[in-house]
């Protein structure tokens, strides 16, 4: 279930074309806006964090990348939030009760007593995300902007990966940013691993891409292993992949119809088209 956040008050009609995307996490945060009658990003910044941040201050730095570009003025015909955090698990549909949200996160989350619990149901799967979101920002955003979707960066990302086109072996991918990795294993069409952990080194990040093959039985010489988001060939976490994974390659998802400033495709998180 994507989540949404409605005001009841009428706001006249909005003759906007344009979409805004947010995806938020305690590493930084991003925006695209995309225009829907040429098609096209017209708009894209991101802010990256050295450290690890708190939402009371991620909520600062996204109100002054707003105002940078002076968004705060602008309509839009529907606004997005994603969020990217660690305070989620990922249930099974058979076992899933909506009344006992908190117990499927309380073994690997650390709970608050105001904590709002949501969850996002994945489309075609037997899966349900629950997890927690940035309620200051969920607010400001809704403040600001009116009604508005938001929903967890899994369920975005495997919205995005199980579109592309399946392949007759297991397939390891990893969404590889600053100090993160989303890590998620597809068997044609069926989601046989998704987890998120972050990294200190290269040696981290190998680490929990071999354990994945190893748990889940992959081969290291013949299932593919595809690297997508901020690396590139020449870069150390690429090579080390390199050295003990037969066939890794660097991906660029088929995750949208729109286009792009030359140049800014691979740069974009994918997360903020879905």
């Amino acid at each position: 279930m994507t989540e949404k956040i409605t005001n009841t008050e009428e706001k006249g009609i909005n003759t906007s074309y344009k979409k805004l995307s947010i995806q938020i996490s305690l590493n930084g945060l991003s925006f695209c806006i995309l225009d829907t009658i040429i098609n096209k990003v017209v708009l894209w910044d991101a802010v990256s964090l050295k450290i690890e941040s708190t939402p009371y201050l991620i909520l600062k730095e996204l109100k002054a990348l707003l105002n940078k570009h002076k968004l705060l003025d602008q309509k839009f015909s529907e606004v997005v939030v994603v969020h990217k955090n660690n305070l989620f698990s990922i249930v099974p549909k058979t076992l899933f009760d909506e009344k006992e949200l908190a117990n499927y996160l309380k073994f690997n989350t650390k709970l608050l007593a105001n904590d709002h619990i949501v969850y996002d149901e994945l489309e075609n799967q037997d899966m349900v995300c629950v997890y927690v979101p940035f309620t200051n920002i969920n607010n400001y955003v809704f403040d600001n902007f009116g009604e508005f979707e938001f929903r967890h960066s899994s369920t975005a990302l495997l919205h995005t990966l199980l579109h592309q086109k399946p392949s007759s072996k297991p397939v390891c991918y990893v969404h590889v940013a600053e100090r993160e990795m989303e890590l998620v294993v597809l068997n044609q069409k069926k989601v046989m691993l998704y987890n998120q952990f972050n990294y200190r080194t290269k040696e981290d990040f190998l680490y929990y891409i071999l354990f994945a093959f190893e748990q889940l039985n992959l081969d290291t010489e013949n299932n593919k292993l595809k690297l997508f988001g901020k690396i590139e060939e020449d870069n150390e976490l690429f090579k080390i992949c390199y050295t003990y994974i037969k066939k890794v390659s660097v991906f660029l998802p088929k995750h949208t119809s729109y286009t792009f400033e030359e140049g800014t495709e691979e740069s974009i998180d994918l997360t903020l088209f879905n």
